[in-house]
């Protein structure tokens, strides 16, 4: 009975308060999925948490050690992809961020190779964006990867000093002189000794989540992994 209460209140709700998906506008969603069924079959699965070495890893050869690397998603320019990521970080439709994250998560953890995780952090925004955002993006992907993987998130571990220029018109030298001394840590004590997750939106050059991760291996005994939602096809 109470179930078919639950079930009537929202056909009800979507009738007078209709819930469109990001993608194409469909109303065919429900509470927890803020993008239609059609919609998700259609964003391309790059499934790279499952294999060593694939294209985000090669990233950080060279530059960064890391233990573990995968993006969710392939992105290009105007994409169905785009469009929802657009949704999600202009139109503060945190929402989706969560859905992603929590999809994110899981296929992380069905892959088994970042099992041994104990710690996830978000890239952080210089404060003064993420006070005009009202939020940091990655960090919401972090509170869905973290509820479904079980696994504690932190974004008071370390701060980003300064903004930067858009990266977007810069060739991959200039990004990654472009992002150097932008970190600092500013809590070290819950990253000692673990294996981190570090989160963020979309890679490109990875010259951000490189700067990153190379301030955190100042902590003793840590060792990184990194997660995002896409990864750019150039």
């Amino acid at each position: 009975m109470k179930n078919r209460v639950l079930e009537i209140s929202g056909a009800l709700s979507q009738l007078f308060f209709p819930k469109h998906c990001l993608g194409c506008g469909s109303d065919l969603v429900s509470d927890k999925n803020p993008i239609c069924a059609a919609c998700i079959q259609q964003l391309p699965l790059t499934k790279f948490e499952n294999f060593a070495e694939n294209p985000v890893e090669r990233i950080f050869w060279g530059r960064v050690k890391i233990k573990a690397a995968s993006a969710h998603y392939y992105f290009t320019k105007d994409s169905r992809l785009q469009q929802i990521i657009h949704q999600f970080k202009y139109k503060s439709r945190l929402e989706v961020g969560i859905y992603f994250g929590k999809k994110i998560g899981k296929a992380l953890t069905e892959s088994g190779r970042f099992n041994d995780i104990q710690a996830i952090v978000p890239l952080p925004l210089f404060r003064v964006r993420e006070k005009i955002r009202g939020f940091n993006q990655a960090e919401i992907l972090c509170r869905g990867i973290s509820e479904k993987m079980g696994v504690p998130l932190y974004s008071q571990t370390i701060s980003r000093q300064s903004s930067t220029k858009t990266q977007t018109t810069k060739d991959r030298i200039a990004r990654w002189q472009n992002m150097k001394g932008k970190f600092q840590i500013t809590s070290p004590g819950p990253l000692l000794n673990k294996h981190v997750l570090l989160v963020d939106d979309i890679i490109t050059t990875g010259a951000t989540l490189d700067a990153c991760a190379n301030v955190l291996q100042e902590i003793d005994g840590i060792s990184i992994s990194i997660a995002a939602l896409a990864y750019t096809v150039l």
